[in-house]
């Protein structure tokens, strides 16, 4: 018998196991990819997230691939820029974008050298009950079906989560859709962290692995069926009229992957832990990839589950009050990035336009906005009544 089982083993589910076996839990971890293996992601990591990775002991490896650090960040909507960055945290100024079949295999081994046992390849297609609680799981390989128990299972497995159906965690409340997404990976473009708005349409520019760049363009929901008809064309006339400017660097740039997107980009928060069971990650909640929050909030509800339970996870009763304790505080620790996000993928920003246009040439308010999309300010402490007189918002 296990301690924790965790369903996923990427950027939430592989610091989960870290974590509990570090905590000296007895911990299988399954994932039915096998590493490395890419998925699709804005690969971003900001400030606090990168300040995971410090306390962990990882940073140091995933600077270690070659991903560039990021410490200065452009921001343009109209005729207004901003030029600046986060506030540190942890001592940390730099922002991250780590190609995922780098960062993962990382997080992993990671979890393996802290204890967890690592079984790759492996579908959970059932989950065990015993008196409405979740004791284990059922297990699928290329070589048969297994049952595994625990006193805990983890779901870390992304916005669909199938541990979330089985153990039928509901949904607690859900926005509607609103951006499709597409991006690929261009060489010989020279460029720093850079973002361009317009109404209706977002690009952006972020520095990965091996010289590559990351251009990510953003329409609007109701644009999907006219996007994805044509979406190489749609692509890059996006890029063109968002940021006339870049198209001529784009134009002598190589494309060196195929264009990735969906449509379906979810905003729900799930009921986060129930009787011998939690979600971390997508699994619990999901929001628009357009602000680049998904990793960061990983590490945060990875972190916010193992120190929540502690050294209750071997008696039942202190279990059940400690996953309670998690649901409760779930959207609490999430609500202020989930607004921020839905405010940015209306894809409207004149709407805050004024106050863009007042701060602009206040180093220290500059600071301050890019710390509110790190994630290091509350967005709360951003407009202050003074500012909102000023911006006139």
């Amino acid at each position: 018998m296990y301690d924790v089982i965790v369903v996923g083993a990427r950027c939430a589910g592989a610091p989960t196991a870290m974590l509990f076996a570090q905590a000296g839990y007895r911990v299988l971890m399954v994932d039915k990819a096998r590493f490395p293996r890419d998925t699709m992601s804005t690969l971003y990591i900001h400030q606090p997230g990168v300040a995971h990775l410090q306390r962990w002991g990882l940073l140091e490896a995933v600077a270690g691939t070659g991903c560039p650090p990021m410490d200065r960040h452009g921001y343009q909507v109209a005729d207004v820029r901003l030029d600046g960055c986060s506030w540190p945290v942890d001592g940390i100024r730099a922002a991250y974008a780590p190609r995922r079949h780098l960062l993962d295999p990382i997080l992993a081994e990671a979890a393996v050298a802290a204890g967890a046992e690592f079984r790759e390849g492996c579908t959970v297609d059932d989950l065990l009950f015993e008196d409405g609680r979740v004791v284990g799981v059922g297990l699928r390989t290329a070589t048969g079906r297994s049952e595994e128990r625990a006193r805990l299972v983890v779901g870390a497995d992304g916005m669909r989560s199938r541990t979330a159906a089985l153990a039928g965690a509901p949904v607690a409340f859900e926005d509607p859709l609103m951006t499709c997404a597409y991006y690929t990976f261009w060489s010989g473009l020279p460029t720093g962290f850079e973002v361009y708005q317009s109404t209706d349409r977002w690009v952006g520019f972020v520095p990965t692995n091996d010289g590559l760049t990351l251009v990510g363009t953003y329409f609007p929901q109701s644009d999907f069926d006219t996007v994805r008809a044509n979406v190489r064309r749609a692509y890059l006339r996006n890029v063109a009229a968002v940021a006339p400017g870049l198209e001529e660097r784009l134009a002598s740039a190589t494309q060196e992957e195929r264009i990735y997107g969906t449509g379906e980009q979810r905003n729900f928060f799930r009921q986060a832990a129930g009787p011998g069971w939690a979600l971390v990650g997508d699994a619990a909640h999901h929001k628009d990839s357009i602000t680049g929050k998904g990793i960061t909030d990983a590490f945060r509800q990875a972190t916010a589950l193992t120190e929540g339970v502690g050294d209750d996870l071997q008696d039942r009763p202190l279990l059940d009050a400690a996953l309670a304790r998690y649901a409760r505080g779930h959207q609490e620790l999430l609500m202020d990035g989930y607004q921020d996000t839905l405010a940015v993928a209306e894809l409207k920003p004149l709407r805050r336009l004024g106050l863009l246009r007042a701060i602009a040439d206040d180093p220290v308010m500059v600071e301050r906005f890019f710390s509110t999309v790190s994630g290091a300010c509350p967005s709360s402490e951003l407009i202050t009544p003074e500012w909102r007189e000023r911006a006139r918002v």
